[in-house]
This record gives C-alpha cells, sequence and structure tokens, in this order.
C-alpha cells in the first residue's frame, strides 16, 4: 500500500523515474477503485496532471497502466493518442476505448506510415477503416490487411485489389489465401498467373513450348471448373453469367468440367446457356434420356456434333467416378476418342476439331496419371518373379588375325 503522502511525494518528485512511477500507481489505483466517489475524482485528476509532465518517460508510464482497459478515461486516451510516437503507437494498436471516429481522421490525414502501421494492428478493425487503410495505397499495409482474414473487405473492394495487385506475386498470393475473394476476382488473378508461368525463363527453359501451353491450358480449365463449382455450391449464379457475358465459356471448358467430375459447374453453365430452371437440368443430367438432354443441349446454341459428344459425355459420367478417379476419367476419355475416329473414319469434323483436341491432350495427360503407382502396387501385390524374354542376339563371327 502507497499513503497519499507518500504518492505526493513521489508525483512531485525532481526524478523522472518516480515520477514515472507515481503515474503508474495513480493509472491502476483509478481502474481498480472501489472507495468514495470523492477519491476517485481525486486519482482522476492526478491522471490529468500527468499528462503536462515534461517526461516521455512518465507520460509513456501513464499509458502503459490504462494502456490495455475499456475503462480508461477516454479524454486521458485521446490525449495519448497525439502525444509522442511511442506513446501514439502504442495506444492506437492497443487501447480499446478508441472508436472509428477517433481514428479515422488520422488514417486519411497522417504522413507517418508508422501510425498506420499501428492501427491496422488493433486487435478488431471494422471494415469502413480497414477499407480506409488500404485506400493509403501503402503496399506492405494492404498486404498485413490482406493477410487478416478476420476481416470482411467487401466484394467491390477486393475486386479493385485484384486489379492492381494482380501483377504482383505477394499480392496475388494474399489475394488468393482470402476465402471471401470472389469468384470474378479468382479467376483474374488465375490468368495473371498463367501469363506469369509463360513468360517465366526457368519455366520456359524446362518445357517445350507446346508442351508448357497444354499444361497451362489444362490447368486454366480445372481453375475455372472448380471455382465455378464452389459457386454452383453456394447457389450463386454471377459467375457463370460473367462467364457467358464476357465469351470465356466454350466447349473446351463444358467438356473439362464433366471429365473433371464438376458437375454442379457444368449443370449451371446449361442452365445459363439454355435458359432453363437450374432444378430441371439437373434432373435431366441425371436421369433424363438421350432424346431429352439433346433436347436441353440443343437449347444452348451448341453444334449438333458438340451435342452429340457432350450428351454421350453425361451419360458415361453416369455411371462412373470422374471427380476422384482418373482410371475412369482416362476410360472416358478413351472411348470417346475412339468413338469419334470410328464414327468419322478418321476425318473429324471441322465443328468437333476443339473437342477432339481437347480429348487428346486429356487423354496423354489422364494416361499418365492412371499409370502412377500401378506398377509399384502390382510388385506390392505380386511376389513372383517376372519370366523375362530370353536374349536373342546372334553370335558375332570371330575374325581371324592378321
Amino acid at each position: 500500500m502507497v499513503g497519499y503522502q507518500e504518492f505526493l511525494s513521489l508525483s512531485q518528485s525532481p526524478d523522472s523515474e518516480e515520477r514515472g512511477s507515481a503515474a503508474h500507481l495513480s493509472a491502476l489505483a483509478y481502474l481498480n477503485h472501489h472507495g468514495p466517489a470523492d477519491e476517485h475524482a481525486a486519482l482522476y485528476a492526478a491522471l490529468i496532471g500527468f499528462l503536462d509532465d515534461p517526461s516521455v518517460k512518465v507520460r509513456a508510464a501513464l499509458a502503459y497502466g490504462l494502456l490495455h482497459s475499456s475503462d480508461a478515461p477516454r479524454p486521458i486516451m485521446l490525449a495519448l493518442m497525439h502525444d509522442s510516437p511511442v506513446i501514439a503507437r502504442a495506444v492506437l494498436q492497443y487501447s480499446p476505448v478508441l472508436i472509428d471516429a477517433d481514428l479515422m481522421g488520422l488514417v486519411t490525414s497522417t504522413p507517418d506510415t508508422a501510425i498506420l502501421l499501428a492501427i491496422s494492428q488493433r486487435a478488431k478493425l471494422s471494415p469502413r477503416l480497414a477499407a480506409a487503410l488500404i485506400g493509403r495505397q501503402e503496399f506492405q499495409l494492404t498486404l498485413r490487411l490482406l493477410r487478416r482474414h478476420e476481416i470482411a473487405l467487401g466484394d467491390r473492394l477486393l475486386g479493385e485489389l485484384c486489379e492492381a495487385l494482380g501483377d504482383d506475386p505477394q499480392g496475388r498470393g494474399a489475394l488468393l489465401a482470402r476465402k471471401d475473394l470472389p469468384a470474378s476476382g479468382r479467376l483474374h488473378l488465375i490468368h495473371k498467373i498463367t501469363a506469369a508461368l509463360r513468360e517465366c525463363r526457368v519455366v520456359r527453359g524446362s518445357l517445350s513450348s507446346e508442351r508448357l501451353g497444354r499444361l497451362l491450358r489444362d490447368s486454366t480449365d480445372t481453375a475455372v471448373a472448380a471455382i465455378g463449382e464452389r459457386e454452383a455450391i453456394r447457389t450463386s449464379p454471377e459467375f457463370v453469367s460473367d462467364l457467358v457475358g464476357n465469351e470465356r465459356l466454350n466447349t473446351r471448358v463444358l467438356l473439362h468440367a464433366v471429365v473433371t467430375g464438376h458437375v454442379m459447374f457444368f449443370a449451371d453453365c446449361v442452365a445459363e446457356l439454355s435458359q432453363s430452371p437450374r432444378s430441371k437440368v439437373f434432373a435431366l443430367l441425371e436421369s433424363g434420356s438421350r432424346a431429352s438432354l439433346g433436347a436441353l443441349l440443343a437449347r444452348c446454341g451448341l453444334a449438333n456434333g458438340v451435342r452429340d459428344l457432350l450428351t454421350r459425355i453425361v451419360m458415361l459420367a453416369r455411371s462412373t467416378d470422374l471427380a476422384d478417379d482418373a482410371g475412369a476419367r482416362h476410360y472416358v476419355v478413351t472411348v470417346l476418342t475412339e468413338e469419334l475416329i470410328a464414327e468419322h473414319e478418321g476425318a473429324i469434323p471441322e465443328e468437333l476439331e476443339e473437342a477432339f483436341a481437347y480429348l487428346s491432350e486429356q487423354n496423354i495427360l489422364l494416361a499418365r496419371k492412371a499409370a502412377r503407382g500401378v506398377m509399384a502396387a502390382f510388385a506390392e501385390d505380386t511376389p513372383r518373379q517376372i519370366a523375362l524374354p530370353g536374349s536373342r542376339v546372334e553370335p558375332q563371327l570371330a575374325l581371324t588375325a592378321a
């Protein structure tokens, strides 16, 4: 316990260390006070007095005592918020007393990046305050806020950031890590990543141009289908509407959606193209006859050959697990490829060239995926030795010595 006279002696001491101790003690006493009202008022007056102390140490000790309390006096915390930088940063970062109205003026006017950084590290940030901080266009500050996934930034702001940071690898990574990133923004970043990989010297030096193009096309198609599947699960049709409106939905994307098992995305695409109810499209894809499927796809404006091909792949997909089984995918693609070659006697019609090229690419990729681990698994289950054929090398004729 510290008596009043001892406290008064400390607070009037010429030693800043002793005055700092008095400031800290008075802060703790004020926050934990349960006595008479006049005593509480006296403690409050003492706190006010320490605000005018010439020593930063004393004012810092006062701030430290009040810093984390929601019961700290607002006038005192507002004064400390404009104190020396080391005190101001601590108050701005930790004090729960401050509200958005107290901080917004600083966010929009201060030239001190350290002050903005302190505010960005507060335990709780409202979307409005976070948007104001991002509006300062400080790259590292924006990255820090993007990595705080608990702060809802809104689709509009995130879409703008995708446009602004799409060419920066760190910015793309921070944006793609957010679960609330809108689908259109995610697709935009996927295209940016594809372009960056295409121009990367290490990647270009490792793969031939043709193979790199195939891999990037396949990866982009898979990303589009995966994003579309997630949006379909959320019953959000805007993504597919944007694809159709921007003419990014083609035969290759439709085929890839079915081949990779993203059937809900495929259903949304068909519903958007045919302008049919989503429930009706799901029913026809699940159990409709070949004729009814053909009629549905005809409403999508697809060519006859493409309609027939999509009808076949839907019928095959009903009995196989295309989402997780690479072997099943390889089987379906192989069957479709062989049927096309046989029906058209090797002369694939022009309307099916894009689809046939896609199936041929997938045949190679899926064959590799399906073959991985097969021999290892076979060797584990089959301990017997493989009988290798004998050598058929003819004995060489020995020449006599000269």
